[in-house]
């Protein structure tokens, strides 16, 4: 039986310009983000490695990474 991925979410806030793009494309709403912040990732187990957030990013502030095990 195949263990599920892991994920790491990284966001570079020198580039992040808080435009929630990432946050709202989120199918897992694994992103969350509150006015005037930063997006977290509040619930990364939740990720299935889509990349949307990565891919529509505007500022190439977000990244996901399989995370080895």
């Amino acid at each position: 039986m195949a263990m599920a991925k892991k994920f790491n979410i990284s966001i570079n806030t020198k580039n992040c310009k808080q435009c929630g793009i990432c946050s709202y494309l989120c199918p897992k709403e694994v992103l969350e983000q509150k006015v005037g912040g930063y997006p977290e990732a509040v619930r990364p187990e939740a990720c299935i490695g889509c990349r949307l957030c990565e891919m529509r990013c505007p500022d190439f502030a977000i990244g996901v990474e399989v995370v080895q095990e």
